[in-house]
């Protein structure tokens, strides 16, 4: 996409004034980074909090006595026993098991089901809601709100100033909140690994919002270069690289996230696209696994680096790499072979024609610090 076709989130004017650095993302102008720069913004939301904008995410919403049920049909995760007020971790998958996108789900009561799908699918799951589902439950798209995403230790010390109750809340708990006299839904939740909140507000509301959070002493703006490397610290897959169509469940190393009643010996088995492949690969094993990766110099190794044995012969690729500027070292993950899947086995990376060696790690790489109560 040119500049003049790319879209532009309801913060853009806002990201401007900051002194933003934009790049193109998922079709819209997105900010990179601000003056802090990455690594300080980095540290920032380790070390207070860091306000993100997420609003090219989508946002869909299920209406209807049958909506949990008819979504079932499509994630392998239970959603009919989904608690009102809380959200899950989701996935679409195929009928080959790959993975279509990543999503999350609450259930806000009364029938209803609020989904966060990722901006580079939000139109291709819209459709895949509409093609499978339409006839069981309403599907409204609610593009027009804006996201925003509050992370860090400080971050409740900072929303509980504009809505108390936010205090109680714990990890994956969802809410509606009025804030600065607007209704808004609130999840504790985020993609940083630490404590925070995700934020939907409708789009003519959402520059003032955030400005009133930027104004409080212990926020500042956050753009993607920084997400990108905290999500990775806290072993967090980015669909399109760690994990997509071409990837199942198990090779992600996702299996945490395949409910129990929905496993093979579960109350509520399969009933997913996929579910006899991805049962299947459970039971075999697969030829290739996702897992973390520290190169054992300091040298940061990129997505899309060839994976190497002691012989030399190719065993796998990176699929998200860079510098942890909380852990102060290089790390990455990629896919290998099965065989050299096991935790401290040594590959080498080949970075500009040199071999860089790297051990097989778990991941997360930095503690995660979600707030469980």
């Amino acid at each position: 996409m040119t500049t003049e076709t790319l879209l532009h989130t309801p913060l853009h004017a806002l990201h401007l004034e900051l002194g933003a650095r934009m790049v193109p993302f998922a079709g819209y102008e997105m900010p990179v980074q601000y003056p802090l720069g990455v690594m300080k913004e980095h540290l920032h939301t380790r070390a207070a909090a860091g306000l993100f904008d997420v609003s090219h995410m989508g946002q869909i919403v299920l209406r209807g006595a049958g909506a949990a049920k008819a979504l079932e049909s499509l994630v392998p995760v239970d959603i009919i026993d989904l608690p009102v007020g809380t959200q899950r971790y989701a996935m679409f998958t195929d009928e080959n098991g790959g993975i279509l996108d990543d999503l999350m789900v609450a259930n806000l009561g009364d029938d209803t089901l609020f989904l966060v799908v990722n901006a580079a699918c939000k139109q291709q799951d819209l459709m895949h809601l509409q093609q499978h589902i339409a006839n069981q439950c309403q599907i409204e798209s609610c593009f027009d709100r804006a996201l925003l995403a509050l992370q860090g230790p400080k971050a409740v010390d900072v929303l509980a100033r504009l809505a108390p109750e936010v205090a109680k809340m714990i990890f994956m708990q969802f809410a509606a909140v009025r804030l600065l006299g607007v209704d808004c839904y609130v999840s504790r939740s985020g993609y940083t690994g630490e404590d925070g909140f995700e934020i939907s507000v409708p789009a003519a509301q959402a520059e003032t919002l955030a400005r009133s959070l930027l104004a409080e002493s212990e926020v500042a703006a956050i753009g993607l270069g920084a997400r990108d490397s905290l999500r990775l610290e806290a072993g967090l897959c980015l669909y399109g690289h760690d994990m997509s169509q071409d990837t199942t469940p198990v090779e992600a190393s996702l299996l945490w996230a395949i409910s129990r009643s929905r496993r093979s010996d579960g109350a509520r088995p399969g009933g997913f696209p996929g579910a006899e492949r991805i049962f299947a690969q459970q039971r075999d094993g697969v030829q290739r696994k996702r897992v973390g990766l520290l190169p054992q110099e300091r040298v940061p190794v990129r997505e899309g680096a060839e994976l190497v044995d002691a012989d030399g012969a190719v065993i796998g690729t990176v699929c998200s790499g860079g510098f942890g500027p909380s852990l102060g070292a290089p790390l990455a993950m990629g896919y290998v072979q099965s065989s050299h899947a096991a935790i401290d086995s040594e590959v080498w990376a080949l970075v500009r024609g040199k071999r860089v060696a790297m051990k097989v790690s778990r991941t997360p790489f930095v503690a995660q610090r979600y707030y469980r109560g």
